[in-house]
């Protein structure tokens, strides 16, 4: 290092440590949009939140702590075991932030930093809520039964994060694993009543159609049955009256010329004057 480069680097580190300087001596304190500022006086916290803006401190004696109020996300991974002893590998996902009217309460009873309250709070009690509801599903109903789970790990994790000032706005179950035996079980267990509730499908469908044939069978033995009933005598006597008046429309009025029977043919001249 050269003498010039050197001498930056001095006036470089010199400027910092007196804008340091200046910020830890000046009179006033900043607080973003989204936080909270908790003073304290020679390490002493008082019992008051204050909001974004500019705020006045004593210099040197007194020091602004900054709090994260907004929603923050995370995400976790852990082990646990079902009502039958299955082994389960659970994934969630949860959004919280911190309860504006509670960061004093966090600051001086958990910590200074919202990280804190995740490695403290959040973390642990995620998974103890989680262990917790697990335990009293089976396997199988920790699917079945997803919403309900979800819903029971919801109402004890928020009880665990409101003591410590911190509000839970949304929890999921991203995913239930399972060892790779217990899920081939599933699977077949799963495919074979989609094959049992086919086979009561195609059997309904066809106890349908036997009964749909049986029910025109009877239609058509009672329409044969019926017309039987309407053949009577006199329909009988009609319709042999009704052929004879139609052979007789028909019938020209000439005789036939050949006749046939027991004595020789003769021939008949209709024109013969008798």
């Amino acid at each position: 290092m050269n003498f010039s480069t050197f001498s930056l680097f001095k006036k470089l580190l010199l400027l910092i440590v007196a804008a340091m300087a200046v910020i830890w001596l000046a009179p006033f304190a900043i607080v973003p949009t989204g936080w909270r500022g908790v003073i304290t006086t020679f390490g002493q916290a008082k019992g008051v939140s204050y909001e974004p803006g500019i705020h006045f401190r004593i210099p040197v004696a007194q020091t602004m702590h900054l709090m994260n109020v907004q929603i923050q996300n995370g995400e976790g991974e852990g082990e646990a075991a079902s009502k039958d002893l299955q082994a389960i590998h659970t994934k969630v996902a949860i959004n919280y932030h911190l309860d504006p009217k509670r960061v004093v309460d966090a600051f001086m009873n958990v910590g200074p930093s919202t990280d804190i309250l995740v490695e403290r709070i959040i973390i642990p009690a995620t998974h103890e809520s989680v262990k917790a509801v697990t335990a009293r599903f089976t396997a199988e109903e920790l699917i079945t039964r997803r919403t309900e789970v979800r819903d029971a790990i919801v109402v004890l994790l928020k009880d665990k994060m409101q003591r410590h000032g911190l509000i839970l706005d949304e929890f999921n179950l991203i995913n239930f694993s399972f060892s790779k035996s217990f899920s081939e079980a599933i699977e077949n267990k799963v495919r074979a009543e989609q094959l049992k509730q086919q086979a009561e499908r195609d059997l309904q469908r066809m106890q349908i159609e036997a009964e749909q044939k049986l029910v025109g069978a009877k239609a058509e033995a009672e329409s044969l049955a019926l017309q039987r009933q309407q053949i009577t005598p006199d329909l009988l006597t009609l319709r042999r009256i009704e052929n004879e008046r139609m052979a007789i429309s028909k019938w020209n009025g000439v005789l036939p010329s050949v006749t046939g029977g027991a004595v020789p043919f003769l021939q008949i001249d209709p024109d013969a004057k008798r």
